[in-house]
């Protein structure tokens, strides 16, 4: 059982899901930062200062229920998953373009093959 269990970690998919949440936490910080630091000011300028996302988690109904918290965290999605698509949708456009693999020759077709054996056959 012990020696499955390390061929199990030795294979690997487990290292490259283990590599890939690493980095995944290490862009999860990048990420964060270029949102709150970057992105954000530019967007909220001081004309909409009072409509800050962080003044959003204050809200709450007289039942206690933090929907302003859950606005922050939705918009807080939005604008990260915003940012990651514009980063992805770049990296894919600067990626080498695959040139189209050349075609084949066209082959006789069926009638120029037929007409060939029928030529043999009368030799």
């Amino acid at each position: 059982m012990l020696k499955e269990f390390r061929d199990f970690i030795a294979k690997g998919n487990v290292m490259d899901l283990a590599v890939g949440v690493i980095i995944g936490g290490a862009f999860s910080a990048i990420v964060t930062s270029l949102v709150s630091d970057v992105i954000t000011p530019a967007l909220l300028n001081p004309a909409l200062k009072a409509a800050q996302v962080e003044d959003l988690a204050g809200l709450k109904t007289d039942g206690g229920i933090l929907y302003g918290k859950f606005l922050a965290a939705v918009i807080s999605f939005l604008v990260i998953a915003f940012v990651i698509f514009l980063m992805v949708k770049g990296l894919n456009s600067m990626k080498k373009k695959e040139e189209p693999a050349p075609t084949a020759p066209a082959g006789p077709t069926q009638e120029q093959l037929l007409a060939e054996i029928r030529d043999l056959l009368k030799k």
